[in-house]
């Protein structure tokens, strides 16, 4: 197996149901072909640096996977058919990966997203953060 991110846009104008149908037929893939999917978010609507098919706007879609190039090549035909998909991108960042780092990445994920939530929860001010990174830059000039 190996270990990719798939990022891909949607059209502004698709409703939840055909969201999911999409994202459905893509995990779909990766699971036939004994994948295992170690993270999605649904990153939501953005506007596009410039316009893809006539769209200023769209749905952007992120998952890393663990599975086969069949597996990539099946997904990237069924992109380049629906009329959904604006844009896709499918990056391999490993060339191997074991069934143990597999679990270990999910695990990573998961953290990630408990931390992130955590810190959402406790009310933690992103503006403090942003301004300790200002002085640290300013101090190495």
């Amino acid at each position: 197996m190996r270990r990719y991110e798939l990022i891909f846009i949607l059209r502004p104008g698709l409703g939840e149901e055909q969201i999911n149908t999409v994202v459905d037929y893509m995990n779909q893939i990766i699971l036939n072909e004994n994948g295992t999917i170690i993270d999605f978010n649904k990153w939501g609507m953005k506007k596009l640096a410039y316009t893809i098919k006539k769209e200023i706007q769209g749905y952007y879609v992120f998952c890393e996977f663990a599975g086969t190039p069949a597996a990539v090549a099946e997904i990237e035909r069924k992109f380049r058919i629906d009329d959904a998909v604006l844009k896709y991108l499918t990056i391999k960042t490993a060339d191997a990966i074991t069934a143990e780092g597999i679990q270990a990445a999910i695990g990573e994920t998961e953290a990630r997203k408990a931390a992130v939530q955590q810190s959402a929860e406790s009310g933690e001010d992103e503006g403090a953060d942003v301004e300790e990174l200002e002085l640290e830059d300013s101090d190495d000039e």
